[in-house]
């Protein structure tokens, strides 16, 4: 029972930051200040994401679901360890097509991570 409310929390958090926060950032703050709010953001997300699902893990009686689980942890590690500070640099370095392609799978692993949440919550019910 608990999993699921850690599941629906992180989703709020996913669904909330895409619809919400990102858009609105870069709307009304100048690109230099979005910019940093973006790169100081991020790694929080991920951090904190990866340990709530991290939790979940060890929450979690499936072991098939527990495989999930363990798959988007791994992802957020990949993602703040590995993918976060390349595509700064790409970006500060004006490697613009490596930015777009680095950014760009962090989306989809994002989006793959979203739909592993809400696949586990729909056969919840």
């Amino acid at each position: 029972m608990i999993t699921n409310y850690l599941i629906a929390g992180m989703v709020g958090i996913m669904l909330f930051f895409t619809v919400v926060v990102a858009p609105t950032v870069f709307k009304v703050l100048p690109v230099e200040w979005s910019s940093k709010y973006v790169r100081n953001f991020f790694p929080k997300y991920y951090a904190f994401l990866g340990l709530v699902t991290l939790v979940t893990v060890f929450t979690e009686q499936d072991p098939v679901n527990r495989l999930y689980l363990i798959a988007c942890v791994i992802l957020f590690a990949f993602t703040l360890f590995f993918l976060t500070g390349r595509i700064n640099a790409a970006k500060d370095e004006g490697r613009n097509k490596q930015f777009h392609v680095l950014h760009g799978l962090s989306v989809v692993i994002n989006v793959i991570q979203l739909g592993i949440f809400i696949y586990l919550l729909a056969i919840s019910l």
